[in-house]
């Protein structure tokens, strides 16, 4: 799946990643600082049923929600990682097979770590402000 879209169209956006055949639930996100990654995993949040805020975990590297039917979903931010032996060392694995929807942003600090079977997005912001996502679920 591509899209380009606008800030403002970002829910409908979360909509079609959702809505895509099969999508597997560990999805990484790649971007540069500044392109919306937060704001879209904040979108797809709401349209797996979250209610409430949901805010980037930058500081607690994983944040936790849970949906009205029960769902949990995990929320990974790992800017602030400094080696895959910190991510090892919280059990990232452990969140990565649990059969729950993991959203991770900043996968490329734990490339050894990551699923072989996950979903993946690439988002750029374009000259004309929009921005452009690529989502690979092979």
């Amino acid at each position: 799946m591509t899209a380009t879209f606008t800030l403002e169209e970002i829910n409908k956006v979360a909509k079609e990643i959702l809505a895509t055949p099969s999508l597997k639930k560990v999805i990484t996100f790649h971007a540069t600082m500044g392109v919306g990654k937060t704001t879209l995993i904040k979108e797809i949040v709401k349209e797996l049923g979250v209610i409430g805020n949901s805010s980037s975990p930058t500081f607690s590297l994983v944040n936790e929600y849970e949906s009205e039917t029960g769902e949990t979903i995990y929320h990974f931010d790992l800017y602030r990682l400094n080696t895959e032996m910190e991510a090892y060392d919280m059990g990232i694995d452990e969140y990565f097979y649990s059969g729950n929807w993991c959203f991770i942003e900043w996968p490329e600090k734990i490339p050894h770590l990551l699923p072989f079977d996950h979903a993946s997005i690439v988002m750029r912001t374009l000259p004309n402000g929009k921005r452009e996502l690529l989502l690979n679920n092979d």
